[in-house]
């Protein structure tokens, strides 16, 4: 398994890609390391993972749980940002921080990415 993978594929919203980001080529000791860069940038009272692919960085966010602070919404890759919406809008808060490992495109204001695609890559 590869974390890049040269060859298209159907993403979860139904978006033909040329290539795959696939996270789960990440070792658990990479998102222990992904895990700290966010807790150090953000406070956050809770974190919720995107499922599928944000529930690794939830779980190994979970230790870094402060009492103040706003809800942590996480994913492994964005693509056009539906999933995290929708999160948003099933927690109700307002003030939720939104952090993904990868993004393919431009992030919504409240949306963070570790690493961004370069605009002509996709």
């Amino acid at each position: 398994m590869t974390l890049f993978e040269n060859k298209s594929f159907v993403s979860h919203v139904g978006l033909v890609l040329p290539f795959k980001i696939d996270c789960d080529a990440l070792s658990d000791e990479d998102i222990e390391t992904l895990a700290c860069i966010v807790a150090r940038k953000f406070t956050f009272n809770r974190v919720y993972g995107i499922p599928r692919g944000g529930v690794r960085l939830a779980h190994a966010l979970e230790k870094y749980v402060s009492p103040e602070g706003p809800l942590l919404i996480v994913d492994d890759v964005l693509t056009t940002g539906k999933s995290m919406e929708e999160a948003k809008k099933k927690f109700g808060d307002e003030n939720t921080i939104g952090v993904v490992i990868f993004a393919r495109g431009a992030c919504p204001p409240w949306i963070q990415a570790i690493f961004m695609l370069a605009s002509w890559a996709d």
